[in-house]
């Protein structure tokens, strides 16, 4: 497997800097986070992302993808959505990145069933722009679907190869999920797994890999039993916790951390 982490956790550095940080620990890539306070997003002009793609290629790092905030089950109008969708459509493509990342954000107090049939519909039509552009979109397993048996109602349904399953394993486990069950459900969907750590279900301030409670053991153990040869990105969110560690000093440990994992589970 390869191994990512994602500039949530460095909130704001610049390119060169982020690659450096890459570089220096050994990870194969980057997951960007796209939003206007980061120097990576959609209103990027032609000569900046081609200077972008060019330093990450210089580098010998990948961008694993545009982590974009479109919520795809959000009640409301498709347009905006879906634009919102392509243009992180066109930004990974114009990175040369595989994946976009994109929200469920149904409304709990519409009934399961219709948040569905939105997300559906618009994944739908988002598919073949991506296919397009060859860039896979991928559901977070996040807020109003959670587990992986809540985004595959939604993946099933839709049924296009360029739309498929981001792990976020922190929020699968919430959920109530044990690993070999969320990967049952979303194998055949699978685009890449994040992963952190947590103190507890009451605190998730993030933490070093290995020193909270999440089943990060017991999810490598399930890809590498089932032969998944994808990405575990780390994502530290340093942009919402003031207090926690600076991930630059975690970068070393972390990648230790996986690669103890990979080589006892195999």
């Amino acid at each position: 497997m390869k191994l990512a982490f994602s500039t949530l956790g460095v909130p704001g550095l610049p390119v060169p800097d982020v690659l450096a940080l890459a570089t220096a620990h050994g990870y194969h890539g980057v997951e960007l986070r796209a939003h206007p306070e980061e120097p990576v997003h959609t209103g990027l002009g032609a000569a900046q992302r081609a200077d972008v793609a060019a330093r990450f290629k210089a580098a010998g790092v990948d961008v694993l993808g545009v982590a974009g905030y479109a919520r795809v089950a959000a009640p409301g109008e498709d347009g905006p959505v879906l634009e919102e969708v392509r243009r992180l459509l066109q930004l990974a493509h114009d990175l040369g990145a595989p994946f976009i990342r994109v929200f469920p954000g149904g409304d709990p107090a519409l009934p399961a069933a219709e948040s569905d049939a939105i997300a559906a519909r618009r994944l739908g039509t988002a598919a073949e722009d991506a296919a397009a552009l060859g860039v896979r979109v991928l559901l977070e397993t996040h807020d109003s679907h959670r587990t992986g048996a809540a985004a595959i109602r939604v993946l099933g349904p839709v049924g296009h190869a360029h739309v498929g399953a981001l792990w976020d394993v922190m929020h699968t486990w919430l959920g109530g999920e044990q690993p070999s069950q969320t990967y049952a459900a979303l194998a055949p969907h699978l685009g890449y797994v994040q992963v952190k750590d947590i103190a507890s279900v009451d605190d998730s301030t993030p933490l070093p890999l290995g020193s909270g409670v999440l089943p990060l053991t017991e999810c490598v153990d399930v890809l590498c039993r089932h032969g998944w040869d994808g990405w575990l990105c780390w994502e530290y969110e340093k942009r919402w916790y003031e207090s926690a560690a600076p991930l630059p000093e975690l970068l070393g440990r972390g990648r230790e951390h996986l690669m103890r994992l990979l080589a006892e589970a195999a």
